[in-house]
C-alpha cells in the first residue's frame, strides 16, 4: 500500500501508471468491472495499474453527519482492489491539504505532477476537487491537454439499475443480504472482537460469540444464515464454521439491547477476546418474542438446521480437522 500524505511524495515505482480514482466501498461487481477496464489499458500500455482510494472518505470530514456507514474496512478495501488485479493500491490520508485543492489544482499537483499518470479510468460519476466541481468533462478536457489518455466506463447495471454501494448498503438495511451478496459478488463481511455477555447462550446448551466493535454497516434485525471466519493463532488460512447470527435485542428475555451474536454450529474453543469476521448469506427470519424458553429452543433448533443448509448450498464449510484447500 502506498499512503498519500501530501502533493508531493510518491514511490518513483508508480508513477506513469494507469490510475483510476474513488471510493470504491465494497469493491462491487460495478468496481470490479471498472478494475478490469483499468488493468487492460495498463496492460497494453505496459505500465502499472494502480487503484487511489481515500480513508477516510472525504464525507467523514466534509459532511460527518451524513457519512454513510462503510461496507468494508480499509485493509479489506485493499485486499478486495488488490484481488481484482490492480499492482498497487494507494490511499489519500484525507485531510484539510486534499479537500482544500480546487479541481485545477488536484489534477495539476497531484494527477500530473505527483502521479505522473500514463493514463485514467473513471466511472461517469466521478468529481474531483474541492466542492467536487471537477466532473469527467472537464478531466477529459484537461487529459486532452496534457496528452493524458481517460477512458470513461460505462456503469453497471443489475435489474435496470445502477449497481452502486449505497444501493448495497440499502439492501443490508433491510436485511436483504443474499440480494447484497448478488450485488458485491461475495457476501458482505463484518468484523468484531468477542465479548463476554449475558451467558445465556451457553447456559441453555447454544453458546454464542458475542461481537463488539463492529466497524463497517451492520444488517437489519434479524436471524441470518452465515460463515464465520476465525483467525489460525499460528497465522495461517482462517478456520471456516458454519454459523446462525442474531442481530438485534432478545425479546424473550426482556432484553432491549442492540446486540451481534453468532452460534458457530459444532464449534467448541473460547473465542474471548479474539476478533472473528462473519459473511453473511441470507435471512432466515426476523427477531421476535417467544412464549417462554422451551418455543424459543425449538425456533433455535430450527435456525441452526436450516443455517447449516443454506451454508452447505452457498458456501460449503469443512469441519474442524478436514484438510481444507482454500481458506
Amino acid at each position: 500500500m502506498i499512503t498519500i500524505e501530501n502533493v508531493h511524495d510518491f514511490p518513483a515505482r508508480a508513477r506513469s501508471a494507469f490510475v483510476t480514482i474513488g471510493n470504491f466501498d465494497g469493491v462491487h461487481r460495478g468496481h470490479a468491472r471498472l478494475i478490469s477496464e483499468l488493468v487492460q489499458r495498463a496492460r497494453d500500455a505496459g505500465v502499472p495499474a494502480i487503484a487511489v482510494t481515500f480513508n477516510p472518505h472525504p464525507a467523514v470530514l466534509l459532511r460527518p453527519e451524513a457519512a454513510p456507514e462503510p461496507l468494508s474496512w480499509m485493509e479489506r478495501e485493499i485486499e478486495l482492489l488488490k484481488a481484482a488485479g490492480v499492482d498497487e493500491v494507494a490511499v489519500f490520508h484525507t485531510g484539510p491539504w486534499l479537500l482544500g485543492l480546487s479541481a485545477r489544482e488536484f489534477f495539476e499537483q497531484v494527477v500530473i505532477r505527483q502521479f505522473g499518470v500514463r493514463g485514467m479510468v473513471e466511472g461517469p460519476n466521478f468529481f474531483f476537487g474541492r466542492d467536487r466541481r471537477g466532473d469527467v468533462r472537464i478531466l477529459g478536457e484537461w487529459c486532452e491537454e496534457s496528452g493524458v489518455s481517460l477512458h470513461v466506463a460505462e456503469p453497471l447495471t443489475d435489474g435496470g439499475r445502477l449497481i452502486s454501494s449505497s444501493r448495497i448498503r440499502q439492501d443490508l438495511t433491510e436485511g436483504d443480504v443474499a440480494e447484497a451478496r448478488r450485488l458485491l459478488g461475495r457476501p458482505h463481511r463484518i468484523r468484531g472482537v468477542v465479548s463476554h455477555g449475558a451467558g445465556r447462550g451457553a447456559g441453555i446448551g447454544v453458546p454464542t460469540a458475542n461481537l463488539e466493535e463492529i466497524d463497517v454497516l451492520i444488517p437489519a434485525e434479524g436471524v441470518y444464515a452465515a460463515v464465520a471466519r476465525v483467525p489460525d493463532p499460528c497465522g495461517g488460512p482462517p478456520e471456516r464454521h458454519a454459523a446462525a447470527c442474531n442481530i438485534g435485542p432478545n425479546p424473550t428475555f426482556g432484553e432491549q439491547r442492540f446486540k451481534v451474536e453468532a452460534h458457530l454450529i459444532n464449534f467448541k474453543a473460547d473465542l474471548y477476546g479474539r476478533t472473528i469476521e462473519l459473511d453473511f448469506l441470507e435471512r432466515i427470519r426476523p427477531t421476535r418474542a417467544f412464549a417462554g424458553l422451551n418455543d424459543l429452543l425449538e425456533q433455535i433448533g430450527r435456525d441452526i438446521e436450516l443455517a447449516s443448509r443454506i451454508v452447505q448450498d452457498v458456501d460449503p464449510v469443512r469441519p474442524v480437522g478436514e484438510p481444507r484447500n482454500t481458506d
